[in-house]
């Protein structure tokens, strides 16, 4: 996979990536308040979704709250079409 020229402006860049899969809530929200004020956490978020990402911080968003935010997307495409 082609790194994406986003990625070196991040704000993770000269960080461990270990800050980005934490394995309890006070893990998210140390990365969460890295990703807060990041110049690329909208490309970076959108990446995630976009290539389904399971695990880890990205954009600021936790598993779960990507997990949401997919399927907001699909229930909104499924409202769509009725």
């Amino acid at each position: 996979m082609a790194t994406e020229e986003w990625m070196s402006q991040g704000r993770c860049r000269d960080l461990s990536p270990t800050i980005f899969f934490p394995s309890d809530g006070i893990g998210v929200q140390e990365a969460q308040r890295i990703c807060a004020d990041c110049p690329v956490s909208d490309a970076c978020l959108a990446y995630a979704l976009d290539n389904h990402i399971d695990h880890g911080v990205w954009g600021g968003a936790s598993e779960r709250e990507r997990r949401r935010i997919l399927r907001r997307r699909r229930l909104s495409r499924t409202a769509v079409r009725v």
